[in-house]
């Protein structure tokens, strides 16, 4: 199984993304911002960094890739897409994903390892943990903080759409200690702290972000 990896001028995380991949069992194919193939690939991770420069708005610029194009028209027809970081934030741009991703509250750059809840054990990204299980994986940002009207936050909460929720600390002020949602379909997931950095024993706090990547070969499978 195939799962692609897009490379943004000023992406940073797409080599430790690929790494995740292929320590799941997969194959990671890179895709080129500027390209519009998708190669094959059965989905696709949008990884963490700094697109364009995150000139306008963190994301803002990325939705116009011609490789975007793509990723939106296959996210719409079910192929299952993950958003880390940069890549919610492109998600949230491209509308994939309702809401946005803001400067943190204490306006400063934040790393750390963070206590999450999985609130959501059923998307093709998840669904190799358990409903409630609790885990510790990296987190590094400074526009973190998801943001969306009420009506909004009140849907994803009613519809289960909640991926992930911040624990013991809220590190950049996201409303109702969000940290992951997913859309209605279940196969596009936006996440802000880092999986792909916790799948091996020794680089990382634990390996707690391996099932995000063995959830999806599971689903191409199944």
């Amino acid at each position: 199984m195939k799962v692609g990896v897009v490379t943004f001028p000023g992406s940073l995380d797409d080599r430790d993304a690929a790494r995740a991949i292929r320590v799941a069992g997969s194959e990671a194919v890179a895709l080129w911002h500027g390209d519009s193939d998708l190669a094959g690939v059965d989905a696709v991770v949008l990884p963490g960094g700094f697109s364009y420069g995150d000139y306008l708005r963190c994301g803002a610029i990325a939705r116009f890739a011609p490789m975007m194009q793509r990723v939106v028209d296959a996210a719409n027809g079910g192929m299952p897409v993950l958003g880390i970081c940069n890549g919610f934030q492109v998600l949230c741009e491209s509308h994939l994903l309702p809401g946005a991703l803001i400067r943190n509250d204490h306006q400063k750059f934040v790393c750390r390892d963070q206590r999450l809840r999985i609130e959501n054990a059923s998307t093709a990204w998840t669904h190799q943990y358990e409903e409630g299980q609790e885990i510790t994986i990296v987190l590094k940002n400074g526009e973190g903080g998801y943001v969306a009207d009420e009506k909004t936050l009140d849907m994803l909460e009613g519809e289960g759409r909640v991926v992930a929720r911040y624990l013991d600390v809220n590190p950049n002020g996201s409303m109702r200690d969000i940290a992951g949602i997913t859309n209605e379909r279940g196969n596009v997931v936006g996440l802000m702290p880092h999986p792909e950095h916790c799948v091996e024993e020794g680089y990382g706090p634990t390996t707690d972000g391996l099932p995000f990547f063995t959830s999806v070969l599971r689903e191409m499978v199944r």
